[in-house]
């Protein structure tokens, strides 16, 4: 790794850290300010943060001592970089953001047990399947990595698609004042959540693994987690302010 790569990675995690923590309390000190019906979506919000928030300590801990520089190079120290923190985060968080988008929707009781449901699961199976084939660093064994790649876009699809064709009628259903903003949350989630698999096929394209993946991934969570939980928040006291 150049020292260039080493400081967009150390800089990248140490934004990421600060943002989840401002997030976090952000969100949880919002709760007061929207209606009953929304407190469970902004709490959820902070959760997602709090989660990411601590992971992405554990991992800013692993990277640094998996790395030093010292004399302006960077030396890898032997210890491993525990990447696993972040399935780890997204096996938890990703099925809660997906979750805080129904609740706020505040479709019917049948409507949001069956679509927070579906769609978590999928969420859950596509974080576990991608798993496998992150680890494998090996350009000898890319194949492998090809086939967790593709297992895990099939639920990966499902919630696209669920996304734009089974929420569209939801949307059209909610308040005038809100149809957009919640549009543009479905919108942001699923551009966002796009990032992920292409970080993923980097290494397979001869992208640095250490650099690349790292930051990318970084971005990807910022997006979809504290930026994706202020547009949940803003429809929330929007909803609220206006009695929906």
């Amino acid at each position: 790794m150049e020292v260039g790569g080493f400081n967009l990675v150390y800089n990248s995690l140490s934004f990421a850290i600060a943002t989840f923590g401002a997030s976090t309390v952000f969100f949880f000190a919002q709760r007061s300010q929207v209606a009953p019906a929304y407190k469970t979506a902004l709490t959820l919000s902070g959760l997602v943060c709090l989660i990411a928030f601590y992971h992405y300590v554990r991992i800013f801990d692993s990277f640094n001592e998996a790395y030093h520089l010292v004399d302006g190079a960077v030396e890898a120290t032997g210890a491993q970089f525990n990447d696993a923190y972040r399935y780890v985060d997204w096996l938890l968080t990703v099925p809660l953001l997906l979750l805080e988008l129904v609740l706020v929707m505040r479709l019917s009781r049948e409507e949001t047990y069956s679509k927070g449901t579906k769609l978590a699961v999928a969420a859950a199976v596509m974080v576990v399947l991608g798993y496998p084939g992150e680890v494998i660093t090996d350009a000898a064994m890319f194949g492998d990595r090809w086939m967790w790649w593709v297992l895990a876009m099939i639920p990966f699809l499902y919630i696209v698609w669920d996304l734009v064709a089974g929420l569209g009628a939801s949307i059209s259903k909610q308040p005038k004042a809100v149809q957009g903003l919640v549009s543009k949350a479905r919108t942001l989630t699923i551009v966002s959540w796009c990032f992920y698999p292409v970080v993923f096929v980097f290494p397979m394209l001869g992208l640095s693994t250490g650099v690349a993946v790292q930051v990318g991934y970084t971005i990807a969570d910022v997006v979809a987690k504290a930026l994706f939980g202020v547009m949940i928040y803003m429809i929330a006291q929007r909803k609220s302010d206006a009695g929906a």
